[in-house]
């Protein structure tokens, strides 16, 4: 008998759009959250935000800054849920080592890029990314211009 599929076994729930134009994302880690019950309720019903969010490393463990998770009505009645509370990220520890190194020697910085569901937990993808500078930025908008620019022209010929 086919098991029934998860209602979210792969939605993505929120999106940084900014980290691409504002980063070179090197590498990707994907990380689980440890999130309380009203959070994964207001996940369920998409009220996440991650474009303001930062990871810091701290004592050997990983934590999500600046996420803004909105609390339901029904589902916060009896606590006082903080909206953008630290989140701690579970890494493992072969990972966690990388990420130090990386972070404190090389200058790299760690930014949430998406969240998502997997297999009915909520993942975190993290990439570890160097900062654009403003030249950079206008380099990368002009040559997707250039390549939108490519499709149309190739496009009239073909006709």
């Amino acid at each position: 008998m086919a098991k029934p599929k998860d209602k979210d076994a792969g939605g993505t729930i929120a999106l940084n759009k900014k980290a691409r134009h504002d980063y070179f994302i090197e590498e990707n880690y994907e990380a689980g959250l440890a999130l309380q019950g009203w959070e994964v309720k207001s996940l369920r019903a998409g009220r996440a935000q991650i474009s303001d969010a930062y990871v810091l490393l701290k004592d050997g463990e990983a934590f999500m800054f600046g996420a803004l998770i909105t609390p339901l009505q029904t589902a916060s009645t009896h606590i006082q849920p903080d909206p953008t509370r630290t989140r701690k990220l579970l890494l493992h520890r072969e990972e966690l080592t990388k990420l130090i190194g990386a972070v404190e020697r090389k200058g790299y910085a760690l930014i949430p890029l998406a969240l998502y569901w997997k297999h009915g937990r909520a993942k975190l993808d993290i990439g570890l990314a160097k900062g654009k500078k403003q030249f950079d930025k206008r380099a990368t908008e002009k040559e997707r211009d250039w390549q939108r620019d490519k499709q149309r022209i190739m496009k009239s010929r073909n006709r």
